[in-house]
């Protein structure tokens, strides 16, 4: 009889404490949920490009005689530690202009209808509020106002630095280079970031469209996680059939990131925004609303 009812006993306090347990775990993920940080994505309108030519976006011949009109978003997101922006549209010296400007050859007819000043005043802020800029590469469409954050803490790839800042560049890509030169706190970095620490917002090297691409994964706390995919893709085709643009800087590794890109989406389940693709563009809010 005394067996018995120490085994009841021993049983009653193994599932007891199998039910603490329980409830510990429990209230450890609902606390981890409490104290995920509040994470905002204000979209901004960096300016509009036409692509006169889009064969430039594939290999072969599939776009030939077509154009194609291209949003150029820039971000901020709001972070308990910073804020950081995510790209710098296209230069603000086409602000005021009359009429959009076509490039020499054609290729791009490129417009903005508004200052990154005071497009942030939309939101708040000033220019100097902004701790972090980074830039999925560094071609005129997504450096237009660099410069202005001189201030900030430039976080980039560090091969992307050298393709931008090297004598070479500065000498026959003086564009390049000039869109950037302002920007003298440098972080350097190499592969993937995590800029607060938390997971809450990630930068993920993606080479081949330049050197140092990079794309943007945010993990909301409404929304839930999202990427950003700087030129990883323009538009909707070219994911569809993996399509390279002729002017990325390296085929293989542009084929390499996009593997690397989709895999990780699908393992976080992560929405992807092609930031050239007007309809990813317009199905964003637009500052001064916001994701969270």
């Amino acid at each position: 009889m005394k067996k018995l009812l120490l085994l009841t006993l021993l049983l009653t306090t193994i599932t007891s404490c199998k039910q603490t347990k329980k409830e510990a775990d429990a209230s450890a993920d609902k606390t981890a949920e409490v104290a995920k940080p509040e994470v905002k994505l204000y979209t901004f309108s960096g300016g509009t490009v036409v692509a006169n030519k889009l064969e430039l976006f594939s290999q072969d011949t599939t776009y030939t005689g077509q154009s194609k009109e291209f949003a150029d978003a820039f971000y901020v997101i709001s972070h308990p530690k910073g804020n950081l922006m995510w790209d710098a549209g296209l230069p603000e010296g086409l602000v005021g202009q009359p009429e959009p400007f076509t490039a020499p050859g054609g290729a791009f007819t490129v417009s903005r209808k508004d200052s990154v000043a005071n497009q942030l005043a939309s939101i708040g802020l000033k220019v100097e509020d902004i701790d972090y800029i980074t830039l999925s590469h560094t071609h005129f469409d997504h450096t237009g106002h660099a410069n202005v954050f001189s201030g900030a803490t430039w976080i980039v790839q560090e091969p992307e630095y050298d393709f931008v800042a090297n004598e070479e560049a500065q000498e026959n890509r003086a564009d390049n280079y000039n869109a950037i030169k302002e920007l003298k706190n440098i972080q350097k970095i190499n592969g993937d970031h995590d800029v607060f620490g938390d997971g809450s917002v990630v930068i993920k090297s993606m080479p081949g469209h330049t050197p140092g691409h990079q794309v943007l994964f945010l993990d909301l706390g409404e929304h839930g996680p999202l990427l950003l995919s700087g030129d990883m893709y323009h538009f909707y085709e070219n994911r569809e059939h993996k399509r390279i643009p002729i002017f990325n800087t390296d085929v293989e590794q542009t084929k390499a990131s996009m593997l690397a890109f989709e895999t990780f989406a699908k393992e976080k389940g992560a929405k992807v925004y092609l930031q050239h693709a007007k309809g990813d563009f317009e199905k964003l809010p637009k500052a001064p609303n916001y994701l969270k």
